[in-house]
């Protein structure tokens, strides 16, 4: 017998020895087999009872106040109520309304504002401004910006959906007075003058008006 056929053999007996290795190890699949039953599925962990709140903390909120805090709690009912409030954009333009609000109180002119205040803000208001006309005083004034812009304060009535925000401002800004000569009375026309405010802004979350009003003020 040659030595080729003598290895083709050998090769022959060994895929021959391979073979039944494989089948005793891996098994068979003949045909159709049934599927595996409940009892022979690997167990799967339970679901929890609670889910799980994935993002961490909104750092809309958490840029303004602690995390902890009773505001912070508040303007979170207030996103719940209605998801497309920001506190950034609350506070820009809580910046644009205190200058609007500022140089109408200044001037006189509180009709342009009048949407934005409460009741109570607007007769305040009206009160010093006519108070300045019966002097005979002429108002100047110019708004030169803000040093100081901070959100202190939060608060949410979760029965009337009411939401009040508390805002501290710190501005600087021209202001003079001149009697009907022409005299200045108070103020100077060179010299800024720093003015500190707290104000707190109200509205109903969730109502069709966007609007804010101004319903205190403090310094």
């Amino acid at each position: 017998m040659s030595g080729a056929v003598i290895q083709l053999i050998v090769l022959a007996a060994i895929a021959i020895f391979l073979i039944f290795k494989l089948k005793s190890v891996l098994g068979t699949r003949d045909g159709y087999e049934k599927p595996i039953t409940p009892a022979e599925r690997p167990e799967t962990p339970p679901k929890p009872d609670f889910e799980v709140i994935e993002g961490g903390p909104d750092h809309d909120i958490t840029d303004h106040v602690p995390e902890n805090s009773t505001s912070a709690a508040a303007l979170s009912a207030m996103k719940r109520i209605e998801p497309s409030f920001s506190v950034s954009q609350f506070l820009q333009g809580a910046r644009g309304a205190y200058e609007m609000i500022v140089m109408a109180f200044e001037t006189g002119d509180l009709e342009k504002v009048k949407p934005f205040l409460s009741a109570d803000v607007y007769e305040a208001f009206e009160g010093a401004v006519n108070a300045r006309k019966e002097q005979g005083l002429d108002i100047q004034a110019e708004f030169l910006g803000l040093r100081e812009l901070v959100l202190s304060d939060a608060d949410f009535n979760h029965s009337t959906n009411e939401a009040e925000v508390t805002v501290r401002f710190g501005a600087e800004l021209i202001s003079v007075a001149r009697d009907a000569n022409g005299e200045v009375v108070e103020g100077d026309p060179k010299t800024p003058r720093r003015q500190r405010d707290v104000w707190t802004f109200a509205r109903i979350m969730g109502s069709s008006d966007p609007n804010w009003q101004l319903v205190a003020t403090g310094g």
